[in-house]
């Protein structure tokens, strides 16, 4: 056991607090005491939430959101324009777009974005699936919602060329109210809002 520590259950506490991104051993230290000060029952159903979260949360077959069921409560619910999807690299995209209280469609989580210098490849997304959604029929918009960076933009050039048979369908790509390179996750929801409703059509350049 480290010599600063009186305690071994301490040191381990404070090594999986550390573990969390963003969190260094000092902050991870004053989680751990303060955990030591709240009640019992309060550390236990937090202890349990996560456990919960890790074994029981689920992926939406449809839109690959994060989900308690196979199909998550954005998809299942009818008051949604099915006709519309839109494509985000991650959960927290849907959460800003969600948050702007500007579109009542439907969503498609790719899982990221192509990026070669991360080893991201194509395959490694969920457009295969995304191509199989809108062959389905019933998509009548497809709006690519991916960040601004060359990394996004490489993105919807690929699905672009992916969904180019599919003449029924209009692909369209947000406003450029977003300063270039930023994450989508990151603009203020009055930007994205804004950007969203002045959605343009996707060309391909």
């Amino acid at each position: 056991m480290n010599q600063q520590y009186s305690s071994a259950l301490l040191e381990r506490a404070v090594d999986e607090f550390a573990k969390l991104p963003g969190i260094g051993r000092k902050t991870a230290m004053r989680l751990v005491l303060h955990t030591l000060r709240l009640e019992v029952g309060t550390v236990d159903s937090f202890c349990h939430a996560i456990q919960n979260l890790r074994h029981e949360v689920q992926y939406c077959k449809v839109c690959h959101n994060i989900s308690d069921t196979e199909v998550c409560q954005l998809c299942s619910n009818p008051q949604r324009d099915a006709s519309t999807v839109c494509v985000v690299a991650n959960i927290q995209d849907v959460m800003a777009i969600e948050a702007t209280m500007q579109y009542h469609g439907l969503y498609h989580v790719l899982g990221g974005v192509i990026s070669p210098m991360d080893g991201i490849a194509p395959s490694d997304l969920e457009i295969d699936s995304l191509v199989e959604r809108v062959d389905a029929g019933g998509v009548k918009e497809v709006i690519l919602a991916l960040s601004s960076t060359m990394e996004g933009d490489t993105t919807n050039f690929f699905i672009y060329r992916k969904l180019a048979h599919n003449t029924d369908v209009k692909l369209t790509v947000l406003a450029r109210g977003m300063s270039i390179n930023d994450e989508l996750q990151y603009t203020d929801e009055m930007t994205l809002g804004r950007s969203l409703i002045n959605r343009v059509p996707f060309t391909g350049n």
